[in-house]
């Protein structure tokens, strides 16, 4: 029997546009020899099948659904929501009370590395460097001279629990304090400001394969604009270039600290890890537990140069979710 896979996408967050896409590739590609895939679509209380080209509500009580005929219900759950509930652990939650497997890390897991702030600061425990950074909360009064002379000029400006670089703004003058605060509030009631770290911007992605951390090549970015902004990641404005242009040396080191990390926070399935490389010395910039598979997006590209393709890419996400303990 074939297994049924609910590939999840949607979401309430800003992402939900790169998560129809990302959706849409992996259904695309999945081995229906050995699976049967299904789009189920989650956004706020209205969470429903596509099936035929037609719509069938989720029974939230099973995760299930009816048709005419039969009901359906999931052996696992391809994540493809970005952003919350999706990156952030509140699915993963529901799963686990489920018993239904997915094809990316824990609840818990995923609640730490979605907060960025509290993340890094976590790994530097682990020797693990990272940009200096503070935290705001949104309605407290800040201290913009305090700030820049702890962090300085310039920096960055980003919601603390968000992605695909919404709400970031890069600050190079005292003039640029409260729009870049603005910007990023109405992505999150929590502003991480990071120092700037002046060198090469690569991005890693890693995939388990028969019970071997596979790193793949390293992505280099190169953009167009500021910084590697949403308009440079979705919309052209930056170069992917795969694999980078880094030395040996850097590549091993950004790959080793990868695998490192992976493990010290006990992750799974696809992730991508995005650093910045200064005077020989990777700093981590943050960790995507359910990184972008649109055609555009990295993990993709990455795969084809490792000499992968997205159906067998894919099938070793799902294969994976079944071979361990999901929580």
């Amino acid at each position: 029997m074939k297994k049924n896979i609910a590939i999840l996408r949607g979401g309430d967050s800003s992402e939900i546009a790169i998560s129809l896409k990302s959706a849409d590739v992996v259904i695309q590609h999945v081995d229906t020899d050995k699976y049967t895939p299904y789009l189920v679509h989650i956004e706020g209380e209205d969470w429903y099948a596509i099936h035929q080209q037609q719509t069938y509500p989720i029974d939230k009580n099973d995760f299930s659904f009816s048709t005419e005929n039969h009901k359906v219900s999931f052996d696992g759950v391809f994540m493809a929501i970005h952003g919350t509930p999706g990156e952030d652990g509140v699915l993963q939650g529901y799963f686990n009370l489920l018993s239904i497997p997915y094809n990316c890390c824990g609840s818990f897991e995923a609640s730490l590395t979605f907060n960025k702030a509290m993340c890094n600061a976590l790994l530097k425990q682990f020797n693990i460097p990272s940009a200096k950074a503070i935290i705001l909360n949104k309605g407290t009064k800040y201290d913009f001279e305090a700030i820049q002379n702890e962090i300085g000029l310039p920096c960055f400006v980003k919601p603390n629990r968000a992605g695909s670089s919404f709400g970031i703004s890069k600050v190079s003058k005292a003039d640029q304090w409260e729009d870049a605060l603005k910007d990023a509030f109405e992505h999150d009631k929590q502003v991480i400001i990071e120092a700037f770290i002046d060198g090469t911007e690569v991005t890693c992605g890693l995939i388990e394969k028969e019970g071997e951390l596979i790193a793949l090549p390293l992505t280099e970015i190169d953009s167009e604009n500021d910084f590697f902004d949403y308009e440079a990641k979705y919309e052209g404005k930056a170069q992917e270039i795969t694999p980078a242009r880094v030395s040996d040396e850097a590549k091993e080191q950004v790959q080793s600290i990868s695998k490192n990390i992976y493990r010290i926070l006990n992750l799974k399935g696809m992730v991508r890890m995005d650093y910045i490389i200064e005077n020989k010395q990777a700093f981590l910039i943050e960790i995507n537990t359910i990184p972008g598979l649109s055609e555009d997006s990295i993990i993709p590209q990455q795969a084809a140069c490792f000499g992968m393709s997205l159906k067998e890419l894919f099938s070793l996400s799902i294969e994976n979710m079944f071979g361990h303990d999901k929580a």
